[in-house]
């Protein structure tokens, strides 16, 4: 066999060893199940909405918030200085339920990135023992709070967090988004019990912490600078023996992060190199690991069909079984977290994407010159 046939074979394999890596996962992967009824009175659970330039969105999340099920509860919104209504919105809602309430963002301090600081001073003002930080463009259902409480009581856990169904109706979000959770199930062994910090994951559109385990970590001031901070805490509290449990929550909470090209390209450029912190090594392990799994058998397909001297018949039959796998493992993806198959098919144009974005990402920080809602960060 040619080099080409062995490194085609190792991808078949690396393929194979990310499914069955991918079956572990989703084992613990499941919907919250329904709450437990609390005994004695329900404990205060504290929803916290960082809201910048949010008014289009406050409302719908606001008034899916008011449904819940749990029966005890507050809502606080930080309006970060938002450029349009976003706080009037807010006022109107807490004339119709005062367990809501609007506050003013500060000026950010040096060292912070914007959400972290708002997060920060929202849970100065919580009065709850639980804090669900959330976003302000999730909707939710509403046995979305106590759903989470009763697997936050079950399992002793000090972070719950939920993944959304990630509403898509342009091509790139329904291209793109869906990576997220490829790269959380896919390539991350969740199933790996320990302290280990780089398994630490979690959602910042649904974040519910015990308190205690918050504040022991330093909450948001640990991870102050930080561009993906919900990674960051996550990793916080894992490495600090904590107990992370990452949800299912598709039938319970749903969001559109992005709405357009220009959106996507800029929110995902700013996370990509954050999220593996100072580690060049890992980010660029892991990417490469990406390319190999999800590119790099549809370019020797690619090439065979083109009639490229050098590709042989073995290199086709292991890529041709690898890219099976691969859109297999897609579809299987796709169908447990209710994203909808549509796009698969053109996986091979989705995955070029995510990496050109993942390249941009790696320019951003290089340079120093990320931005996010109009703020710029140091890389």
């Amino acid at each position: 066999m040619t080099c080409l046939d062995y490194v085609s074979l190792a991808g078949l394999l690396l393929t194979l060893g990310l499914g069955f890596n991918l079956a572990a996962n989703l084992l613990l992967f499941r919907p919250p199940r329904p709450a437990l009824r609390p005994a004695g009175e329900a404990p205060l659970v504290s929803i916290l909405i960082p809201a910048r330039n949010e008014e289009e969105r406050i409302g719908p999340c606001l008034e899916s918030l008011m449904r819940q099920t749990w029966p005890h509860w507050e809502i606080i919104v930080l309006d970060d200085r938002s450029e349009d209504g976003t706080s009037g919105v807010v006022v109107g809602f807490s004339t119709r339920d005062p367990r809501i309430r609007v506050v003013e963002g500060t000026e950010l301090p040096p060292g912070w990135t914007g959400k972290a600081w708002a997060c920060h001073q929202l849970a100065e003002r919580a009065r709850g023992e639980f804090l669900l930080f959330t976003d302000a463009d999730t909707r939710h259902q509403p046995g979305s709070v106590a759903d989470a409480m009763g697997e936050m009581e079950r399992g002793s856990h000090d972070l719950v967090s939920l993944w959304p169904r990630q509403e898509a109706r342009t091509w790139s979000e329904r291209a793109v988004v869906p990576f997220m959770l490829v790269l959380l199930l896919v390539f991350m062994p969740h199933w790996m019990p320990g302290r280990t910090r780089s398994l630490g994951a979690a959602n910042g559109q649904f974040l519910l912490f015990r308190r205690k385990a918050y504040q022991d970590i330093g909450g948001h001031e640990a991870v102050r600078g930080h561009l993906v901070d919900d990674v960051a805490l996550a990793r916080e509290l894992k490495s600090a023996g904590g107990r992370v449990r990452n949800l299912d929550g598709s039938r319970h909470v749903s969001c559109r992060m992005y709405e357009s090209f220009p959106q996507l390209w800029e929110g995902f450029s700013k996370n990509l190199r954050a999220g593996f912190e100072d580690s060049t090594f890992s980010f660029l392990v892991f990417h490469a690991a990406e390319f190999f799994w999800g590119l790099w058998p549809f370019l020797v397909l690619l090439a065979g069909v083109s009639g490229l001297p050098g590709v042989g018949l073995p290199a086709l039959v292991f890529s041709g079984a690898q890219a099976v796998l691969v859109l297999g493992q897609r579809c299987w993806l796709a169908w447990r977290c209710r994203q909808g198959v549509a796009t698969v098919p053109w996986h091979p144009v989705a995955q070029a994407l995510v990496l050109a974005i993942a390249v941009n990402s790696w320019r951003w920080h290089a340079t120093g010159r990320i931005r996010w809602k109009g703020r710029t960060y140091p890389g």
